[in-house]
Parts: structure tokens; C-alpha cells; sequence
């Protein structure tokens, strides 16, 4: 353990993390040759990475975490002199500690990434180096097969979603969101993300997707209904650079809304707690690939940079055909 690196202060760390990333850096590290670190290297992951604003949300939540945990650790806001001298000890007890607090191997190894990023940074910038995190492992992901949603599953949520508001408007916004989703495979922060300047939606969907990613995605004609359907209906400004999906308010439409939505629809009709609105990502791709679509076409569907991102979607088809075989194989049936 590294020796205290200043008096203890009664400094909680706590505040938005996703305003002017001076504030942010100063939010998450209290020293100020830290705070200056945090921000070049927030400022590198939004001007050369071009990371989008969730992704930095992130970055900044995880360095957050951790120089919370120094501040405890070392009795003091930590400064680049204790970055660079922290021990592979130090940044297990770091790892522990989130272990404790419930986060998931898969989000410990993503605080474990962010890290390494920022301390890349760090020595790339000669402000730090420290070579103790490359003696640690990152540990082992559990091999998530995704769960769709059935195809008359789709069906009956989209159903329900016309009559699930008493407000016609919003009901007609549900309708939309859930059709996007499963109809063009959209996360739902790009569906979410999509302005009034696009729409009347065209034959085709110009998506920005994870890491700035850019693709172009087909869109059916009851998605583009469905949309005009809601826009018809929808009771406030429908200017050019207002968002597409918004809340009673007349404010772009908060994912979480959504996730409730989805929790209330899969509730009336008994659907499992995985029918998510991400499931119907999952849904547009399984279904897709039942259909006969090829791997590479649903990888470029997706947004995936790795085929292998997409092949698990095989691994789920795999399964249902499996299923369909047991039931009805003939050799089943009958003694050989």
C-alpha cells in the first residue's frame, strides 16, 4: 500500500458526469495535477476517439470510482506521483473492492479496460508511468447467449403497445419505438438519438452507432408508417433538429421510459424479464439469420466491428433448431 499522500479530507466525490469535461475531471479527482491528467485524457478519448457521450459518461464514472477509492486508500486526493507508484496490490484492492459492490465480472473487466486506457494516456503524455497494471489479468467473461423475443412474441408486444397509453400520441410513440427496434435492429439509445430531420423515414436509415460507427440500415415500410403514424399525432414542435421520440414534456424521450415500457408490455403478456428493448436487437438479427440471412450482412446490419459479435447469433438459431428437431424428427417418434 502506498503511504498517505496528504491529510484526509472530508472531500465527497460526487456530481454530474456529463457536463464540460474541465468540471468533470474536477469532480473526479480533487488533486490538480490529477484533475489536469483526467481531462486531457477525457478530451483525447472525445476529439481523437471520437467516443460517443455515453462512452465518456462511462470512462468518467469508472475513473470516478477508482479515485473515490484512493481518496480512501491513501488517506488523500491522489496526485501523479502516487498514480505512478501504485503497486499491483493497490490496483487489486481497487478491483476487490468493486467485486464487493456487486459489479459483474464483465463490468470489472471494463473498469480494468478504462484503466489501462488511462494510463496509456498517461505515458503517452509523459505526465505518468506505470507498468503494475500489465501483471494483471482481466478476468473471464461468461458466454452470454442473447434471448430473443419469439416472432409472435414481437407481435403481440407491438399490439399491445397501441393500447397501452391512454394518450393516442404516445401510444402511437410506443408503436414506433418498439417497430424501430425490432424492425432495424436499432440499440435504443440510436433510436432514441434520431432527430425530426429524419424523418419522413426513406427507404434506408442513416445510423451513428457505437464508437462514431456510421451504417446505413434498410427501413420496412410499417417502421416508416409507424413513425409518420406518431408524428402525425405528436402534439409538440416537430422543427428539424428537435428529437423524433420525446416525453410529455416536449424533451428528447429518456431510455429508461422505454425499459419501463418494455416492463410493463412483457408483464400483461407473461413474456420473460429478458424481453428487453435490446432483446429486440437480438430478435431482428435470430430472426433474420432463421430466415436465411448470411452472417456478414447481419454483422453490417448490426453495427458489429467483429464477425464474431454476430456468430453468437448462430449459437441461437443453433438451439432453436435443435429444439424443433427433438419435437419433430420422425426418428422421435418411433423406435429404430
Amino acid at each position: 500500500m502506498v503511504g498517505p499522500a496528504s491529510k484526509r479530507l472530508e472531500r465527497p466525490i460526487a456530481g454530474r458526469l456529463n457536463g464540460p469535461l474541465e468540471e468533470v475531471a474536477a469532480t473526479i479527482a480533487g488533486a490538480a495535477s490529477a484533475t489536469k491528467a483526467v481531462s486531457s485524457y477525457l478530451t483525447f478519448l472525445t476529439s481523437e476517439k471520437r467516443a460517443s457521450p455515453k462512452t465518456i459518461e462511462n470512462y468518467a464514472r469508472d475513473l470516478m470510482r477508482f479515485f473515490e477509492f484512493l481518496f480512501d486508500h491513501l488517506e488523500g486526493d491522489a496526485t501523479l506521483e502516487d498514480l505512478a507508484n501504485l503497486s499491483v496490490s493497490d490496483f487489486r484492492a481497487f478491483l476487490a473492492h468493486r467485486r464487493r459492490e456487486g459489479l459483474s465480472a464483465k463490468s470489472i473487466a471494463r473498469t480494468l479496460s478504462t484503466l489501462r486506457g488511462f494510463y496509456g494516456h498517461l505515458e503517452r503524455e509523459s505526465l505518468a508511468t506505470n507498468h503494475a497494471l500489465k501483471r494483471l489479468k482481466t478476468p473471464k467473461i461468461p458466454h452470454n447467449i442473447p434471448k430473443p423475443v419469439s416472432e409472435a412474441g414481437v407481435l403481440n408486444l407491438l399490439e399491445d403497445a397501441k393500447t397501452i397509453s391512454a394518450e393516442p400520441w404516445v401510444a402511437a410513440r410506443d408503436t414506433s419505438i418498439i417497430t424501430l427496434l425490432y424492425a432495424c435492429g436499432l440499440r435504443i439509445a440510436e433510436a432514441l438519438s434520431l432527430n425530426q430531420h429524419d424523418a419522413p423515414l426513406g427507404e434506408t436509415l442513416r445510423i451513428i452507432g457505437k464508437g462514431n460507427k456510421e451504417r446505413i440500415v434498410p427501413v420496412l415500410p410499417a417502421a416508416s408508417d409507424a413513425v409518420d403514424q406518431y408524428r402525425a399525432l405528436c402534439p409538440h414542435p416537430l422543427d428539424g433538429g428537435d428529437p423524433l421520440f420525446v416525453g410529455v414534456r416536449g424533451k428528447r424521450l429518456n431510455p429508461r421510459e422505454v425499459q419501463k415500457l418494455m416492463a410493463t408490455l412483457r408483464a400483461r403478456l407473461g413474456l420473460p424479464d429478458t424481453a428487453t428493448p435490446h432483446a429486440l436487437r437480438h430478435s431482428f438479427a435470430t430472426h433474420l439469420l432463421s430466415a436465411g440471412g448470411d452472417l456478414r450482412s447481419i454483422q453490417e446490419l448490426l453495427g458489429h466491428a467483429s464477425l464474431s459479435s454476430t456468430q453468437v447469433y448462430t449459437e441461437v438459431d443453433t438451439d432453436r433448431l435443435r429444439e424443433v428437431y427433438d419435437k419433430a424428427h420422425p426418428a422421435q417418434k418411433t423406435d429404430l
